[in-house]
Formats: C-alpha cells, structure tokens, sequence
C-alpha cells in the first residue's frame, strides 16, 4: 500500500533521487526499481532508535558501505524445497519469471556468510524470538537490515 508498505514514484522521481544519492541502498531486480531513502532512517538513528529494514543482499552490502556498523541479519528458508514451495505459493510470476526468481534466491543464499547473524524462517514464533534478541543486543546507534529469500 502506498505511504505505509510503500512510497510509489515515477521513474523519473526515482532517478532524480539517485542522482541526489538520497537513497541508502537501491537497486533493480526484474525490471523494478526499489530502495531505502536515508533521511527517514537517519532520523530514527538520530532519535536514538534501531532501524529495521528488510531487504535483498545486493540492498544489505550497500548499506554495510555506508553504514559500517550496521547489523545483518539474513533470514533464510529451510531448504531448497522450501524456497520453491513459498515461491510457488505465492503465485506473482509466469513460469520465466518464477525460474529467475528461484535461481536468484539461491545465489542471495549463498551469500549469507557476508551478514552477522543468520536466521532460519522456519518456525515465525522463534524467528521473531532470534531477531528480537539480536535487536536487544544491538546499540540503537546501529542500522540492523535483514537481507531474505523466500
């Protein structure tokens, strides 16, 4: 929903943004653009609050460039089986798409070792648990992003 999921722009306000290095962290992935804008996590960091972001690993390294002490935590599916499964369920891309999509997530995955913390998302109840004790772990002067497949 735009303004509380989302904030909807043009390309060309999308670029403009770019050009201004607004962004933390943006990027294109199947032909859409998306990104962080910093001056709204600036701000909670001002304030004194941790900051959650969920995004992809291409998102969480440019962050780790612009926020050294930012914590990574990457939330992965169980198994292989798993992530085409969710995928599948999901039901939002033709069959082209949905192999990109799978072939994606398993090189996203293959990237964990470069975050602090890794989570399996198997089971929502400890899930939350393990990313709750890690945010009452981090210092509120940190950025903590949370890079996932499916």
């Amino acid at each position: 929903m735009d303004g509380r999921d989302y904030r909807f722009m043009s390309e060309g306000d999308f670029q403009r943004l770019v050009e201004e290095d607004a962004f933390l962290e943006w990027a294109e992935m199947f032909g859409h653009r998306s990104g962080t804008l910093a001056e709204p996590v600036e701000e909670a960091l001002a304030a004194g609050r941790n900051v959650l972001l969920e995004i992809d690993v291409q998102g969480a390294a440019a962050i780790r460039r612009r926020i050294p002490d930012a914590v990574l935590i990457f939330l992965t599916p169980p198994s292989r089986e798993e992530l085409v499964r969710r995928l599948k369920e999901r039901g939002t891309q033709g069959e082209e798409d949905f192999g990109r999509r799978v072939a994606a997530a398993e090189q996203e995955m293959e990237q964990a070792d470069r975050f602090d913390h890794v989570v399996v998302n198997d089971d929502l109840v400890r899930v939350v648990g393990e990313v709750a004790a890690i945010l009452d772990s981090t210092p509120p002067t940190s950025t903590t992003s949370t890079g996932s497949s499916p």
